[in-house]
């Protein structure tokens, strides 16, 4: 098994109940994203923390080693491997724009003759 596979799986494990509670949440804003996305985006960011934590100590031997070059693969490979477990997680953060607009909009084109 890989290392960032190991890692992920270290991470989930260790964070059991978190992770337990964000995929409920997870998977209920894939259905209904409106009116999910302030509670998802509060527990999405306590996820990000852990995430980001796990990602840091992964890469931090191959940053000061001669395999530096190597570490952003390494970090998008463990991103990678997250998002597969969560696919939605890039939508944490989001902000949903409630105001009601109306159709028209303020922009407009004036017709120009050429004749």
């Amino acid at each position: 098994m890989t290392k960032y596979r190991q890692y992920l799986l270290k991470m989930l494990n260790d964070n059991k109940r978190l992770f337990e509670d964000f995929k409920k949440i997870h998977d209920e804003y894939s259905l209904n994203p409106e009116a999910l996305q302030k509670e998802f985006n509060e527990q999405g960011e306590k996820v990000l923390e852990v995430i980001r934590e796990y990602e840091n100590r992964l890469c931090a031997n191959t940053e000061r080693g001669m395999y530096n070059k190597f570490s952003t693969q390494l970090a998008d490979k463990f991103q990678n491997e997250v998002r597969t477990h969560f696919p939605m997680i890039d939508h944490i953060g989001l902000k949903v724009d409630s105001s009601d607009k109306s159709s028209q909009s303020d922009f407009f084109l004036r017709k120009i003759n050429l004749s």
